[in-house]
């Protein structure tokens, strides 16, 4: 059985037990990035030096980073459905992986903790202003990228990319802020719902 060293709650760790349901493979989630079990604890730092969850064990190869992960139980698994094998199509996949990673991460992280963590030190209002626009902006990308594919954010069909793209829109969703209407994105974060494998960890009741 594969082990997952996080908590429940990190977009990160959820990202890799959505791919493991949507894989049907067992995963033990070990508690680690809590009040009780930190991340700084000498043993999970021999284990991860870069000192982040989530970090996967799988019968003794030890793998940090959670886009990394995927990529290797995509592989793993072979599953060329989710992560093709092509360069080129590989890359239409991968590339949204790593936008999400960055730009779209870096654009909800204020406002997130700010207005659904409730995060001390994060109430500057202009920043929060700030990061809903950025937030929104980036939204529109996917908007608009899902009118190209007329499905999902690499392709018409589910791949990969969908699993940190769905769990950054339902923080999108989470947060009770005006927004534009984007009905690529409404229609597309349905269809992610109807997935049994999604609702655990992105859907209206999941953790945010």
């Amino acid at each position: 059985m594969l082990r997952l060293h996080g908590y429940a709650t990190s977009i990160n760790v959820r990202k890799v037990l959505w791919l493991c349901a949507e894989l049907g493979l067992d995963v033990e989630l070990i508690d680690r990035g809590t009040a009780t079990n930190p991340v700084d604890d000498p043993v999970f730092v021999r284990l991860n030096p870069f000192g982040l969850v989530p970090v996967l064990d799988d019968g003794g190869y030890i793998l940090p980073e959670s886009n990394t992960i995927l990529r290797y139980l995509c592989r793993r698994e072979q599953r060329a459905d989710l992560l093709p094998q092509k360069a080129v199509a590989a890359a239409n996949v991968e590339r949204w992986i790593d936008w999400q990673a960055t730009d779209f991460n870096d654009s909800w992280r204020y406002a997130f903790l700010a207005l659904v963590r409730k995060r001390p030190g994060f109430d500057d209002p202009e920043l929060i202003n700030r990061s809903i626009e950025a937030f929104d902006a980036k939204a529109k990308i996917v908007e608009e990228q899902l009118a190209k594919t007329g499905g999902h954010i690499a392709d018409k069909e589910f791949t990969l990319a969908d699993i940190p793209i769905g769990l950054s829109l339902r923080r999108w969703f989470a947060m009770a802020v005006d927004r534009r209407d984007l009905p690529n994105v409404r229609h597309y974060y349905e269809r992610l719902c109807e997935r049994p494998s999604f609702l655990s960890f992105g859907g209206p009741d999941a953790p945010a």
